[in-house]
């Protein structure tokens, strides 16, 4: 048999018909179900579970996702270093990455068990957070690192550096460094640009910085980018993929470049972005 884990976002009512639904489709399929500890209260009967960090131990052959890009993204970093295909099913609102509607969940997985679904490998990025030398966290992200100053209307300041070269230092509200992936979250909030998935590349993205030239820039995805914190007049946050966060000092560097680890996405059809940009963002509309 082999073995699919079952990833859904917590308070979703209609995840009380879909799981059971779900885990009995697959079961006729030869796919035994681990569920993650948000999914197991909904399974209906007791089935194998375990906290979502632990499913990779189980070395699933399939995940499927079932809630929005959050559950996706944390999901991406839970298997970052398995690498398993994931299936993710729209249950949100905006849907970015989760892009296939419920609808359409059984006819992805015949596509998959039949070996035509597409998939999709995403670039993921290696944020570190060093401290007086020493890394003292370290993630596997899929959307972005944001640096961010805290609730006080007061702005931070900030030195970005390339491949150790000094790009500049600035006052601004923070930095966001961007995946190819997620230039369509804080990034395109941000004023930043678009970026096909496929591109090896970055974009370093000051928030609202006092000084008007300072722009988005698009860099090699296989450059090191380095942000001092010069200044924090008040709380610092540095946030991974928008989902964990930890408090930032002065003197602390935050260091991204590209990991050697990426997301395999099943898709219903081929190169679906511009499908999502027109869906999701209206575009053509009058």
């Amino acid at each position: 048999m082999h073995l699919a884990a079952i990833i859904s976002k917590p308070q979703k009512p209609e995840l009380a018909t879909i799981i059971p639904e779900l885990v009995a489709w697959l079961k006729t399929h030869d796919y035994d179900a681990i569920l993650d500890s948000e999914s197991a209260p909904y399974a209906g009967q007791k089935f194998k579970s375990c906290p979502r960090t632990e499913l990779p131990k189980h070395k699933p052959t399939l995940v499927i996702v079932l809630g929005g890009d959050g559950t996706l993204l944390s999901a991406a970093r839970a298997f970052a270093k398995e690498e398993p295909p994931i299936l993710s099913i729209n249950l949100g609102s905006l849907g970015f990455l989760t892009e296939i509607p419920l609808a359409d969940l059984y006819s992805a997985l015949e596509s998959w068990m039949a070996g035509t679904a597409p998939i999709d490998v995403r670039n993921m990025m290696c944020g570190r957070l060093v401290r007086n030398g020493e890394i003292i966290r370290q993630w596997e992200i899929l959307n972005d690192v944001v640096v961010s100053k805290g609730t006080i209307a007061r702005m931070a300041d900030f030195t970005v550096e390339i491949d150790g070269q000094l790009v500049a230092t600035f006052r601004a509200d923070g930095v966001i460094v961007s995946t190819p992936t997620g230039s369509t979250a804080y990034n395109l909030a941000a004023n930043g640009p678009i970026m096909m998935p496929m591109v090896n590349a970055m974009v370093i993205n000051p928030i609202c910085p006092h000084l008007l030239t300072l722009r988005p820039i698009v860099v090699s995805g296989d450059v090191n980018v380095t942000i001092h914190i010069e200044g924090v007049p008040n709380q610092t946050i540095l946030t991974a993929d928008g989902q964990e966060a930890v408090e930032l000092a002065l003197g602390d560097e935050v260091h991204c470049c590209r990991s050697k680890y990426s997301v395999r996405l099943l898709r219903l059809h081929q190169n679906g972005l511009f499908n999502v940009l027109r869906s999701k963002l209206k575009w053509g509309e009058r």
